[in-house]
């Protein structure tokens, strides 16, 4: 499901939502065209088949995340937000693993008028 998102602060409610559903498409239609994503083993990744596999993947370990917002800070067409997440997957041995983190992300407005991600960094300063 393609979201139009009119304000940058509505991106990570949006993105946990669509990934919580197991909407692969869904979580993509947020990256803008060219985006970039620190992954959370630190791998830095770009294009549509690399955000896919990594998004794909989340969402085949039964990922569960839960954002919660903590700045987002906007100039022009450029924002950057933080906040606060935690991602619980299903491990290969089948039990359940938390990670939290705080991230650094980048959006940016489109042509169209609607906000999308440009960087990833879920890792924010680490």
């Amino acid at each position: 499901m393609k979201t139009a998102i009119t304000a940058p602060a509505q991106l990570p409610r949006v993105f946990q939502d669509a990934l919580n559903r197991g909407d692969v498409d869904g979580v993509l239609a947020l990256f803008a065209p060219g985006a970039v994503m620190r992954t959370v083993a630190g791998e830095v990744i770009t294009g549509d088949q690399a955000l896919r596999q990594e998004i794909g993947g989340t969402v085949a370990a039964d990922g569960r995340l839960t954002n919660v917002s903590r700045h987002a800070l906007t100039s022009a067409d450029t924002a950057l937000l933080v906040t606060d997440w935690t991602l619980e997957v299903t491990a290969p041995d089948g039990g359940r693993v938390a990670s939290t983190g705080t991230t650094a992300n980048v959006a940016r407005r489109g042509t169209d008028g609607y906000w999308r991600f440009a960087v990833l960094n879920p890792l924010g300063t680490a």
